[in-house]
């Protein structure tokens, strides 16, 4: 079965009510690859506009969730809330939540678990450091990553892995199309030993850091490389050609 293209659109801590309308207005009246599944996720104080705004077909995701129904946990948003709100998708796991907030695998696990098991799809976040890459440590760290995941959840039908070297995200650096292809494969290796041949073969791997309307053709005709997800280019026209890059 051929795995259905993704391009996820993190708006990270940009924008505002009038930016953000603007950018769900370009996607609406855009024309875009019928056969790519979209989903953007603006910040938290967005998601209710934005899902009111964008049109049909197209899915917001929220770019973090807690991993306890509800309760004293100031400043945290639950997975019964993004459903009660109609957000179908969570962002878990990007590198700028692990090194800034300091959230470790488990942690993401525990929420990723949470997500899947109140019905919300997942773009689980995964990538190394510069350090990490020149160590020849990439693929350790992935699996290392991945293995949370596999601990804490038996269904993989609604994750979507993002591959995303941290010393490519927002620097213009990006990894070579091949360097990017090798995590990927190797990914879907580990999935295939360590989960089922299944969930390999149908999981979505997207790549992430640094992708733009130059970089995505090229990147998008990898066989093991499903979608992007897409940082500063989603807040900009450029994301169409991004969707697109398949056609």
């Amino acid at each position: 079965m051929a795995r259905q293209f993704f391009v996820g659109g993190n708006f990270k801590m940009n924008g505002s009510v009038e930016a953000i309308k603007k950018i769900i207005g370009y996607l609406n009246d855009a024309k875009l690859d019928p056969k790519t599944e979209v989903v953007i996720a603006p910040p938290a104080l967005y998601l209710l506009l934005a899902r009111e705004h964008l049109k049909p077909g197209l899915e917001v995701a929220a770019q973090n969730v807690f991993d306890k129904p509800n309760g004293a946990f100031t400043g945290e948003i639950s997975v019964d809330q993004l459903k009660d709100s109609n957000i179908t998708w969570t962002l878990l796991g990007h590198s700028e939540r692990r090194v800034i907030l300091q959230e470790d695998d488990q942690f993401v696990a525990s929420k990723t678990k949470a997500a899947l098991d109140g019905g919300i799809g997942v773009i689980f976040c995964c990538g190394e450091s510069l350090e990490q890459r020149e160590s020849g440590k990439t693929i350790d760290v992935v699996t290392a990553q991945l293995k949370a995941i596999k601990d804490k959840v038996a269904d993989w039908s609604k994750i979507v892995i993002a591959y995303e070297p941290i010393w490519a995200i927002g620097t213009g650096k990006v990894a070579s199309t091949e360097q990017a292809q090798e995590v990927h494969a190797a990914i879907r290796s580990w999935l295939k030993k360590e989960v089922s041949e299944k969930v390999a073969e149908e999981t979505r791997i997207i790549y992430g850091g640094s992708v733009s309307e130059k970089n995505c053709k090229d990147l998008s005709q990898q066989p093991d490389i499903d979608g992007f997800l897409v940082g500063g280019a989603s807040l900009k026209p450029a994301f169409v050609e991004i969707i697109n890059s398949r056609l």
